[in-house]
């Protein structure tokens, strides 16, 4: 009976649900992210014309100092915000890989063939083509490659992909990855007010709510992130516009263990 017991339990084990199982699969499967991403991008665009035209138009709450008369950029995540990843989470769950995997993510990176999110690259060469600066502001990180001389390889792998996808305004200047320079740390403030130095932001767009607002993604509690969205709530859908992604993210990484305390019942 014992030896028995152990081999259903081993069976169980091995069929077990990857965490991220439901989550990839309504990314990949679902009609309703598609129209979430279309219908976030075409808001978008279709408040394009009065963020240019409006010249006290900012989506930074802090941004001073004559912004008026910088010229227009806007702020973009890259990862579930213009590329889609989740062949990369895929394969991990098909692989029964739990947590995050630096070697596998850094050869998806290096394959360059993530497709775009629906909507991004409309969106995006639509801004290009009104004379907008795109900013890729993103946590993909600049690490160094085994036989590789590129600084940052992942930079470079990135452009590619972008191009890839059809966008038609974009190169290397344009792209600030983690670690590029000291201070771009995972916290992507500081990459945002250098941006307000040189333009005037008309729009960010993301898929976490660090790439709203600085010191949201540690040592805060859901009810306080809550209470932000509300305190921001005229910036939604005008000047910020979040993309759904429930694989992974700040939303998770903030809660406390166990993690069940937060499920509220009837």
């Amino acid at each position: 009976m014992a030896f028995s017991a152990a081999i259903l339990y081993a069976a169980a084990a091995v069929s077990a649900p990857h965490d991220n199982f439901n989550a990839t699969l309504w990314y990949q499967t679902s009609a309703e992210f598609r129209a979430n991403s279309l219908q976030t991008y075409k808001m978008a665009s279709l408040t394009l014309k009065e963020a240019l035209t409006d010249k006290n138009w900012t989506a930074l709450p802090g941004q001073t100092s004559d912004f008026q008369q910088l010229p227009p950029a806007i702020i973009v995540d890259i990862d579930e915000t213009i590329l889609d990843n989740s062949p990369a989470a895929a394969q991990a769950i098909l692989e029964q890989d739990t947590g995050f995997n630096g070697k596998r993510w850094d050869n998806w990176v290096a394959a360059a063939k993530a497709k775009a999110v629906p909507g991004a690259v409309d969106f995006l060469n639509l801004a290009g083509k009104n004379g907008v600066t795109v900013l890729y502001i993103s946590n993909r990180e600049c690490a160094p490659r085994a036989k590789v001389k590129d600084g940052c390889p992942q930079k470079t792998d990135t452009l590619k992909n972008l191009q890839a996808t059809g966008i038609t305004q974009v190169d290397a200047s344009q792209l600030w990855l983690k670690s590029e320079q000291k201070d771009w740390t995972s916290e992507k403030e500081s990459r945002r007010l250098k941006a307000a130095q040189q333009y005037r932001v008309i729009m960010l767009v993301g898929d976490d709510f660090g790439d709203f607002l600085p010191q949201v993604k540690s040592n805060i509690t859901p009810a306080k992130r809550f209470e932000l969205v509300d305190q921001y709530q005229q910036y939604w859908g005008s000047r910020w516009f979040m993309l759904t992604n429930p694989t992974y993210g700040s939303w998770e990484t903030i809660l406390q263990q166990p993690k069940q305390q937060y499920l509220q019942g009837f």
